[in-house]
């Protein structure tokens, strides 16, 4: 049972190498080099009537497609994963400072306004 739960867990390693179901990003960058790939290959291939050109130019788009897509999406999380940080530091300090004199929202010159009589 224990062993079961285990394989189950263990994902799917393309290569030996890349556990594509934990790495994020791989998936997605796999599929569209496959798309990638196929495509570049079949326009050269129509094309051209090339064989073993048209391998090598898909195997090209393969490679381009997919390292494209990877770094793409790889930078993105970075970006959000900043964003996140940035908002839950700003999140603990406004729950840290609320009601203190430290609390940016509490200006202490600020008076508040008259109403009109």
């Amino acid at each position: 049972m224990a062993g079961e739960e285990e394989e189950a867990n263990k994902g799917f390693r393309l290569l030996g190498i890349l556990d594509v179901r934990n790495t994020p990003c791989a998936r997605d960058a796999i599929l569209h080099g496959a798309g990638g790939s196929i495509t570049a290959g079949l326009l050269h291939f129509l094309a051209t009537s090339r064989v073993k050109r048209s391998f090598d130019v898909g195997f090209a788009g393969f490679m381009l497609t997919t390292l494209g897509s990877w770094f793409y999406c790889r930078i993105t999380n970075a970006k959000l994963r900043v964003q996140q940080r940035v908002i839950q530091d700003g999140i603990k300090n406004k729950v840290t400072y609320e009601g203190t004199a430290l609390d940016p929202t509490n200006k202490p010159g600020a008076e508040t306004p008259s109403r009109p009589s």
